[in-house]
């Protein structure tokens, strides 16, 4: 259509000059002859085709110059009323200081409107969020919510506004996308993750996720990325380390994901205590299921509700939540299992309590004593059982006699 319309103005600016010229002779010869000649005359015929040639020439020329300079269809006659007025003086005087055509005036001045108009909105919306609600979740999710909404508004007023423009140049943008969907190929893909993030929610902020060897707590999520507040790899027992990991929002498709939070947000723990072969391993069990049942007990009630809420969305069962205690045997003694319910965030709080209730508890009993990796050297004569020990005087062992070919 550009195309056509400067065609049609070159054509017009052709004649011009001839038909500016017939037009004056036109018009002097009308105005000397009124008297005698009627309006149906040549002469005026043709002073009113000169005139009306101009005005379609000069309408053409500024249809041509819209389209060249801004990409745009001429501008619309303003709506009456004080508001329409004012709108037009505004794009007049915004068209005279920058030189652009009236209707790229006007879509700029409309963009500029609807990006003001959209922070306005969102800065009264989180004005009052944080007025009413002093917790930071709240006020984080409003605040990323409103982005997002402000953004997608944003882009689709954008879109209506520029829709002109961009007509004329869609098989440049269609060959411009296809060559940056090759050259931003993971930034491409870190925006899918994201959408991905955002719809299927296998993580939100202020859970603890693990993905790859990074574990930590989402503390943020954008467009491109997300970012963990490590915890436990270098100080251990899953505390923060204070780093900041910024994760590709990509790997959600390359990777798994372990949710600690999400779903059933309760963790098994264990605290394996080792006695000696020699202690009273049943009278050490007894002790650790009393403080078992002191300190890891009272969250069997609650993980049971959660439990039933969480068996509704996932496959999540469980046939015993309270605590208990395992017995195997190592190399150098008896191990004792305390397995419990724990929030994954107190794991170190726990086992803290627990051990410091079993050192307390261990210690005014002489027949139980911690083991620990040892060398030892035992003598069956002196230490081993009755029913296995050889007969008190007998002869120590020693290998049977052979011939001198060593047979």
């Amino acid at each position: 259509m550009a195309l056509s319309l400067l065609q049609q103005a070159d054509s017009v600016a052709a004649a011009l000059p001839a038909t500016d010229t017939l037009a004056r002779v036109a018009a002097d010869s009308a105005a000397v002859d009124s008297v005698l000649l009627p309006p149906s005359t040549a002469a005026g015929a043709l002073a009113r085709a000169a005139e009306d040639a101009l005005r379609h020439a000069d309408s053409v020329r500024r249809a041509a110059e819209d389209v060249v300079m801004g990409g745009v269809a001429p501008p619309k006659p303003a709506p009456p009323g004080r508001i329409g007025a004012a709108w037009d003086w505004l794009v007049s005087g915004a068209q005279d200081v920058t030189g652009l055509s009236h209707g790229a005036t006007d879509h700029l001045l409309l963009t500029l409107a609807v990006v003001l108009g959209l922070w306005a909105v969102r800065w009264l919306v989180l004005a009052l969020v944080n007025a009413r609600s002093r917790d930071i979740r709240v006020r984080y999710q409003w605040r990323k919510t409103t982005s997002y909404i402000a953004v997608a508004l944003g882009t689709l007023f954008l879109f209506r506004i520029w829709l002109g423009a961009l007509g004329a140049f869609a098989t440049f943008l269609g060959l411009l996308s296809a060559g940056l969907a090759i050259a931003l190929k993971d930034p491409l893909t870190n925006l899918a993750g994201w959408v991905f993030i955002v719809w299927k929610r296998p993580f939100s902020p202020g859970d603890r996720i693990m993905i790859r060897t990074h574990t930590g707590d989402v503390i943020d999520q954008r467009v491109f990325q997300f970012t963990l507040l490590e915890v436990g790899t270098l100080t251990g027992a899953n505390q923060s380390t204070g780093r900041l990991i910024h994760v590709p929002n990509g790997w959600v498709f390359l990777d798994s994901v372990t949710n600690f939070t999400r779903g059933f947000p309760y963790v098994w723990n264990e605290v394996p205590v080792r006695v000696t072969f020699e202690s009273d391993w049943r009278a050490a069990k007894r002790i650790l299921e009393r403080i078992a049942e002191e300190h890891a007990n009272p969250l069997s009630a609650d993980a049971e509700r959660t439990l039933r809420r969480a068996a509704q969305e996932f496959m999540i069962f469980y046939s015993k939540l309270t605590p208990t205690v395992y017995t195997d045997v190592q190399e150098w003694g008896v191990r004792l299992t305390l397995r419990y319910l724990v929030e994954p965030r107190r794991v170190r709080g726990s086992e803290q309590a627990i051990w410091e209730a079993v050192l307390d508890a261990f210690s005014p009993h002489e027949e139980i004593e911690f083991a620990y990796p040892t060398s030892r050297v035992f003598r069956n004569l002196e230490e081993g059982r009755p029913g296995v020990r050889p007969p008190y005087g007998s002869p120590p062992y020693s290998p049977p006699e052979t011939d001198g070919a060593g047979r």
